[in-house]
């Protein structure tokens, strides 16, 4: 492949990297940098990749104004039998970004023309400075400084993080003059942010059957809530025949998953209008407030062109692993629906995701065994020679045969789930899981939001 204008190659960690970023930051449609490879696309690899990868974050986090962070991520890959490192960038929402050495300058401002990073010059950076966006999460001051991240803490620490006393401003949750800002607010452990979670009997809302409401607390513990609730909405249905198992979901999950995160990542929270969530007998609706991001078009959203809204929560939710990296969201929910599932109006974002109209939730006629017969899994779920494979294994304890029954009937379950069902914690659910990994019987497939795969067999 060769270099385009969003595609740049460098042979090693060179000085002057922090342009290249810089100049796709201020590019519409953001860019890859590749490092590793030279101009001319051949593989060189990298020595070090982990050390260059620690030694780019800092310079990104260091060098460069507006901050960047949640603008980035740093890949690693293997190509060629070589280490090189992938770096994505986002288009940023506070242009013009510069180099912090020479400021908002020519000599520290560049845009992306062709396959280069060219000087900006003044007068655009006086005129993008003028329509920077002032209205964004970082910049208003909270309504309350008495806040609390007891919360967001737990779930850093369950992450192998630990947030030291100066969270709040390498997180950049303060305004310029200190203060907690409105990014704080949301994640803090008391709020006003309800999310609503509403289930209608027909294909209207004429007749509201459940109605649950989330919120008032950290937004990182409300997206997992309303992710488990739905997650039980999508349950598995499954049907047995005495040649196979045949499973179907209401929603397709990875695509279901990538749809609610992304409306709580990119709503916009400035007018206080959360996200909103409505089942329906033939669909699921999953609002936003906010249309496109200003530049960003149709075209380039289903391309995963990415505009982070809020870099904040974007780079919180990266670091938590609810999100895996930049602009891979809409690709991977149109690789199950069609860009029509996207409805775009100046002030909204909706995602309709059509059930499945092929899930059943009975066994098949022609299959007379009984549920003992399948294993002792309620409803049949779990074939007589799937759950005999597990029972008779004498590598897993008793608990581990459960979890790994309920993953079988699920390949989508949650940890959530697997602990309600059982009456166990999450920890001890994480726990049992790692084990499961370990001894050569799990595999998770397409990283945290993806699904379970099981090897019956173990390890060999």
């Amino acid at each position: 492949m060769t270099e385009t204008n969003r595609l740049e190659y460098k042979r090693e960690l060179s000085e002057g990297l922090e342009k290249e970023v810089v100049a796709f930051l201020n590019y519409r449609e953001g860019g890859i940098l590749f490092i590793g490879i030279d101009k001319n696309g051949n593989t060189y690899g990298l020595t070090d990749s982990d050390g260059d990868q620690l030694k780019l974050k800092d310079r990104l986090k260091n060098n460069i104004r507006p901050s960047a962070m949640g603008l980035f991520d740093i890949v690693s890959e293997v190509r060629d039998g070589m280490d090189i490192l992938k770096v994505i960038v986002a288009s940023g929402p506070e242009k013009p970004y510069h180099l912090k050495k020479y400021g908002m300058s020519e000599k520290g401002c560049f845009i992306r023309l062709g396959s280069a990073a060219e000087p900006m010059p003044q007068k655009m950076i006086d005129e993008l400075f003028a329509r920077r966006t002032r209205n964004s999460i970082s910049k208003i001051k909270a309504n309350r400084q008495d806040l609390t991240f007891s919360q967001l803490k737990i779930y850093y620490q369950e992450s192998g993080y630990s947030l030291g006393n100066t969270f709040a401003k390498n997180l950049e949750l303060l305004t310029e003059d200190g203060l907690y800002n409105y990014a704080a607010y949301l994640l803090a452990d008391k709020n006003n942010t309800s999310l609503k979670v509403a289930k209608y009997s027909g294909t209207t809302r004429a007749d509201l059957i459940e109605s649950n409401e989330y919120g008032h607390e950290s937004l990182v513990k409300a997206t997992k809530q309303v992710i488990d609730k739905i997650a039980v909405e999508n349950k598995t249905n499954t049907k047995i025949t005495s040649k196979e198992r045949q499973q179907n979901n209401l929603w397709n999950p990875i695509a279901l998953r990538e749809a609610i995160i992304n409306a709580f990542v990119h709503n916009d929270y400035t007018n206080e209008i959360p996200p909103k969530f409505e089942i329906f007998s033939d669909r699921i609706e999953i609002t936003s407030a906010g249309g496109l991001p200003e530049g960003l078009s149709k075209q380039e959203f289903f391309e995963g062109f990415s505009v982070p809204r809020n870099k904040e929560l974007m780079r919180i939710f990266k670091d938590l692993e609810l999100v895996e990296q930049l602009g891979s969201g809409i690709p991977r929910i149109l690789e199950h629906y069609g860009k029509e599932s996207f409805s775009f109006s100046e002030n909204f974002l909706r995602m309709t995701l059509v059930t499945n109209k092929t899930a059943v939730n009975v066994a098949d006629k022609d299959d007379t065994t009984n549920d003992n017969e399948k294993g002792g899994v309620i409803g049949g779920v779990i074939g007589s020679e799937i759950g005999g494979a597990i029972e008779e294994s004498t590598k897993l304890t008793k608990r581990q045969k459960e979890v790994l029954k309920l993953i079988v009937a699920n390949e989508a379950i949650t940890y959530n789930e697997i602990a309600e069902e059982l009456g166990i914690n999450e920890s001890a659910v994480g726990k049992h899981i790692n084990s499961i990994k370990h001894k050569g019987f799990l595999e998770r497939k397409e990283g945290t939001r993806g699904y379970w795969q099981v090897n019956l067999k173990g390890e060999n």
